[in-house]
């Protein structure tokens, strides 16, 4: 028996990769979505820069990921401005990270953002790279955050749970973060990415993206020089103190 068309709705435990990974494969496409990475808008003019295309070129790529769904548009007046379309899209794009070679090295400036790349980083929203995974080691090891099996929405078992203990509650409202706000988060609480450049894991979700802000904030951590290409960060020396006594994290 045929099923009419209008009442077919998407299986919730299966999906349509093939359409974004499509958008995806193009190198074009796949230079400005890793441009978009650190979650600052870009206009379209930048764009076109760092993929080292024209703006005819950037326009036409762009329009696809919009259509697609990958990526969004902030209208300022004359101005576009685009970033990615959620947290959803840049933990794709750390994934395939994972099972990608690594882009070719041709000078000595691309070594060092590459070596930048791996010690800190923002990925999406939230820190990654080796200060990552030390920061998530040291919640761990200090006893502020516990790991708790669980199952995601789909009814999977769900790779990593994290929840806030008593003494976690305590210290992270201390570093000045509100644990009922960020609750409320329509987005997973604290979870895990695979880092890509560690093959170990960092925290993400909602408490990962405050302890970042926050570290911000605070000063422990800046945007390195010339980073808008790359979303690598630099831990200050008032970082490295503070990392230290609120996370016991030793970073030399």
């Amino acid at each position: 028996m045929t099923v009419p068309a209008e009442t077919l709705q998407p299986l919730p435990w299966d999906a349509d990769i093939a359409s974004a990974a499509a958008l995806i494969a193009d190198s074009t496409r796949a230079a400005i979505l890793r441009a978009l990475l650190p979650d600052r808008p870009l206009a379209a003019g930048e764009l076109a820069r760092l993929a080292s295309v024209s703006a005819a070129t950037a326009s036409f790529h762009l329009a696809k990921l919009l259509e697609g769904g990958l990526i969004t548009v902030i209208r300022q007046g004359r101005h576009r401005y685009y970033r990615l379309a959620g947290h959803e899209v840049a933990a794709a794009l750390e994934a395939l990270g994972l099972i990608s070679p690594g882009l070719p090295v041709r000078s000595l400036r691309q070594s060092r953002e590459a070596a930048a790349l791996a010690e800190a980083r923002t990925c999406y929203d939230h820190l990654a790279g080796r200060a990552g995974v030390e920061v998530l080691d040291g919640l761990l090891r200090q006893g502020l955050l516990e790991e708790k099996s669980g199952r995601t929405d789909r009814g999977d078992a769900s790779s990593h749970r994290f929840e806030v203990t008593g003494a976690g509650a305590r210290e992270l409202g201390s570093f000045g973060l509100n644990l009922k706000q960020i609750r409320r988060s329509r987005r997973q609480f604290a979870g895990t990415c695979i880092d890509w450049t560690q093959r170990r894991r960092h925290l993400n979700g909602a408490l990962a993206a405050a302890i970042t802000s926050r570290m911000f904030e605070l000063g422990w951590i800046e945007r390195a020089p010339r980073s808008q290409r790359r979303r690598s960060v630099r831990v200050t020396p008032v970082g490295m103190e503070g990392l230290a006594s609120t996370f016991g994290v030793d970073l030399p």
